[in-house]
């Protein structure tokens, strides 16, 4: 009996001791590991929930001021047109009564700031029926690559070209979160499909239609130099799902 526990007890040598401690700590490494990486994925996502939620905001302030100019607009009717009362003619309002000129799409837009303190105007919304986004389009005022990098984390920007609408060919780019949020279903459009652009000062709004698309490589910029002469165009840029090409959708007015 003794020469059994002494056998027993003699296997436990010193080496099997530290594979023993070492597998140990590999373990709780693991565990360690892990949980970092469960933690980003996590923050990651609070992350684009809250761009999503700045991302609405914007869109939301767009379409109170769309909205506002609409009233205005009726009001300016009802006064010039409404020959029947005098008093309200255009003759006899006084000058508090005036309503201001409609700022030209590129004139008297209202500088925002994000939380990291870059600039931007509201130039538009986009809206593409046939993958469920809606979206403001912001233009940073230097466009650096910073500033550039932090408006794309809230809402897909003016990336080249006039603004929405206006003769020319208008670049929006926005990111590939490979899920449902910002351009992410972008690259799934085929020719035909609708993309409705607004533009903000305006409030106008044109159908455009999807007539090609391709991938490029990240240096290649040609895609911003292919205009249709005289006519509307958009062109949507995002990532591909590898991030290593970029998707190229080009839309021209219906």
């Amino acid at each position: 009996m003794n020469q059994i526990l002494v056998t027993k007890k003699l296997y436990i040598t010193p080496e099997l001791k530290k594979k023993k401690k070492l597998y140990k700590f590999e373990f709780f490494l693991s565990v360690f590991l892990v949980c970092i990486l469960i933690s980003i994925c996590i923050y990651a996502e609070y992350d684009r929930n809250k761009s999503e939620e700045v991302s609405q905001d914007i869109l939301n302030s767009i379409n109170v001021a769309s909205q506002e100019t609409l009233e205005d607009k009726k009001d300016v009717l009802v006064v010039v047109f409404d020959e029947a009362n005098r008093e309200n003619s255009v003759e006899n309002i006084t000058p508090e009564e005036t309503v201001p000129e409609q700022a030209s799409s590129t004139n008297n837009r209202q500088v925002e700031k994000t939380s990291g303190g870059y600039e931007y105007t509201k130039v538009g919304i986009i809206k593409i029926p046939k993958i469920g986004i809606e979206y403001p389009i912001i233009d940073g005022l230097t466009d650096s690559v910073q500033e550039t990098e932090a408006l794309l984390k809230i809402s897909p920007i003016k990336f080249w070209g006039p603004d929405p609408n206006e003769i020319g060919n208008v670049s929006i780019v926005g990111h590939n979160y490979r899920n449902t949020r910002f351009f992410s279903k972008v690259p799934t459009l085929e020719n035909g499909d609708i993309i409705e652009i607004t533009n903000s000062a305006t409030g106008q709004t044109i159908n455009y239609a999807v007539y090609k698309k391709y991938q490029v490589v990240p240096e290649d910029t040609s895609c911003l130099d292919e205009t249709l002469p005289g006519q509307r165009e958009v062109t949507l840029i995002t990532c591909t799902n590898d991030s290593k090409e970029r998707i190229i959708v080009k839309a021209k007015e219906v």
